[in-house]
């Protein structure tokens, strides 16, 4: 009996030891120089900018298909100066974010959820797809989260939010829950569901690059801040886990990802179409970039331009976040140079210059440590670490599957009518009219029912201006034949609303053979 309860008791202090053990291997904290903080922070913002511009010439190029290898992407050093210079929305990756750095720079880390909206909406650059819809929405009196909602934002699950989440995470280093709290805030300005998760995904990345100097960690640590359930962390999941099987070979994990998860529901362009800006799929991309690039500078940032689709984001974010586990000084003298003439250049639509964004990021990483109990203490900074946690369930368009686009292709003077199958529908259009402030006033009446009259502003050829992307969408609808009604209530002789395509949704998936005109 004794040794029956000796062998026990070593046991449990086995058990206890190991237990002991495993939470000490866990780091509470962790200590850096503030010079190595500035120069991550450094490293991150720089690779982005490089990383965005190296994908510039090939971006949505080559959709539905990779980039193959015998394809030139061109660099050169003059690059970043190029598009400063020639086609400055190149870097809405950037300036989108240099409004959110600069509210928490006004207003401080407890900054409101409006008033990034507000500053985001009159902020007067070009913007594309969820983000313009939630300009739209915002500058119709739909504030955040609601802007973002996928009942009023067809993009919902688009990857802008993805794109403009670095703030967060070099604002949180190695506190991604800080970063998720922060992507919850801003995020749902434009995203729901998967959209907003491919932001919270970027931000942990990033926060975890500061503390993990292997990205496979880093990628597995920041995956952990999404729900399990959710669609975009299997997608992710799949590629760590085709990444193990396939280590050689990203072009195999490519065509698994392609076969698996491109078939989009949102986004109206996407929809039965090879363009794709799915947020999952394209930070797949950003997974595959940072795993088979192997902290090599160029194999990252070629691999996930080359995944194609919008290649410019893709290589965007990987690049940053590698320069944040690199540090600015340890990327490659042929990349860094090509900001030498444009650091401190203001990037368009702002006044904050690559210089400016260093610092304004650094201080606000400060104020975070301290505020999350570190402590900044001369050259040395002492940040209290977090373990990943899953933020909560969302899932945008659920019960709703592409059915058919279908050509419209009318101009609205008075009145137009049409019936559709289904349980929801997005109205692919546009205004045009030489007088730019005219905003069409449009009744959208369904089955007989007046539900929505428009505001419906001008498109402009640069894509700086107001308008409404897609120009009436309704979900959650009972599934049976419906008549859709349009009637503007100031036509007139000068101005166009053109109506395009309409892309219709069922409560089931149709089989395709089953379809009948």
């Amino acid at each position: 009996m004794k040794k029956i309860l000796f062998i026990a008791g070593l046991f449990l202090l086995f058990c206890a030891g190991s237990y002991a053990s495993s939470k000490q291997g866990q780091k509470k904290e962790v200590t850096m120089k503030k010079a190595l903080l500035a120069d991550k922070i450094k490293g991150g913002w720089a690779a982005k900018t490089i990383g965005c511009t190296y994908g510039g010439p090939v971006e949505f190029l080559h959709n539905g298909t990779m980039i193959q290898d015998y394809t030139p992407i061109q660099w050169s050093k003059d690059r970043v100066k190029h598009y400063f210079d020639t086609f400055p929305g190149l870097y809405d990756d950037i300036y989108v974010d240099i409004v959110f750095v600069n509210v928490f720079e006004r207003l401080g880390l407890e900054a409101p959820a409006d008033s990034f909206a507000i500053s985001f909406a009159n902020a007067g650059f070009p913007l594309w797809h969820a983000n313009q819809v939630a300009k739209y929405n915002i500058k119709q009196g739909i504030m955040p989260p609601m802007s973002g909602h996928w009942l009023n934002n067809p993009h919902a699950d688009d990857i802008d939010f993805q794109i403009e989440a670095d703030f967060a995470g070099l604002m949180a280093p190695g506190m991604p829950n800080t970063s998720s709290d922060f992507c919850d805030r801003v995020g749902h300005i434009f995203t729901y569901g998967d959209g907003w998760y491919g932001g919270v995904f970027v931000g942990a990345l990033y926060s975890m690059a500061f503390v993990y100097d292997d990205v496979e960690t880093v990628v597995k640590e920041a995956l952990k801040t999404i729900p399990a359930q959710s669609e975009f962390y299997q997608c992710v999941d799949d590629v760590i886990k085709w990444h193990a099987q396939f280590p050689d070979d990203w072009k195999r994990t490519w065509f698994e990802c392609q076969k698996k998860w491109t078939s989009e529901v949102g986004c109206p362009d996407g929809v039965f179409a090879p363009f794709d800006i799915d947020a999952k799929i394209n930070s797949a991309y950003v997974a595959m970039g940072l795993l088979y690039g192997q902290k090599d500078f160029f194999r990252t940032i070629d691999i996930a331009a080359r995944c194609g689709q919008d290649s410019d984001c893709n290589a965007a974010t990987a690049a940053g976040i590698l320069g944040v586990v690199l540090g600015y000084e340890n990327i490659p003298e042929m990349w860094r140079e090509s900001l030498y003439e444009v650091s401190g250049l203001s990037f368009a639509y702002t006044d904050v210059s690559l210089n400016k964004l260093y610092d304004l990021s650094l201080g606000q990483a400060l104020k975070v440590i301290k505020q999350q109990g570190g402590k900044v203490k001369g050259d040395d900074v002492v940040i209290k670490l977090q373990q990943p946690v899953a933020v909560r369930y969302e899932k945008a368009f659920e019960g709703h599957f592409p059915v058919e686009k279908r050509p419209i292709n009318g101009s609205l003077k008075d009145e137009l009518k049409y019936t559709f199958c289904g349980n929801g529908f997005v109205q692919k259009g546009s205004v045009l009219c030489e007088d730019k402030s005219y905003v069409a006033k449009v009744e959208l009446y369904i089955d007989g029912k007046l539900v929505e009259t428009a505001n419906l502003p001008v498109a402009n050829s640069t894509s700086i201006d107001d308008r409404r992307v897609d120009l009436f969408h309704r979900y959650q609808l009972e599934d049976k034949e419906h008549e859709v009604t349009l009637k503007c209530l100031n036509a007139r002789d000068d101005a166009q609303i053109y109506v395009g395509d309409v892309l219709i949704y069922a409560s089931q998936p149709r089989e395709s053979h089953l379809l009948t005109k």
